[in-house]
């Protein structure tokens, strides 16, 4: 069994620290807590079976397109021309 700090685990997983503190602190990933010159420091435990699990348990982002801002941009030109639209029919009522 090796033993990792949490930073050292979130990078291999690419999780945010956050995360896996969360997952240490609900049990998910098993951890040993080691006194080294006065501090607390936490350590997760690695084993293969628990290794699999914690991977299937990662939700990776899908294929998505590539950002592009003159997309965005359209987008953005389109949704102020419908507002313009709605203000004109709203001014009309008045």
């Amino acid at each position: 069994m090796e033993k990792i700090t949490i930073k050292a685990y979130a990078t291999r997983h690419k999780l945010s620290i956050f995360n896996v503190v969360k997952m240490s602190k609900s049990g998910q990933v098993p951890t040993e807590t080691v006194m080294e010159n006065g501090k607390e420091v936490v350590y997760i435990l690695i084993d293969d079976a628990i290794e699999n699990e914690v991977r299937r348990g990662i939700v990776k982002e899908g294929n998505q397109e590539p950002y592009s801002l003159r997309k965005e941009n359209e987008r953005l030109r389109k949704e102020i021309q419908k507002l313009k639209e709605e203000v004109e029919v709203l001014k009309n009522r008045v």
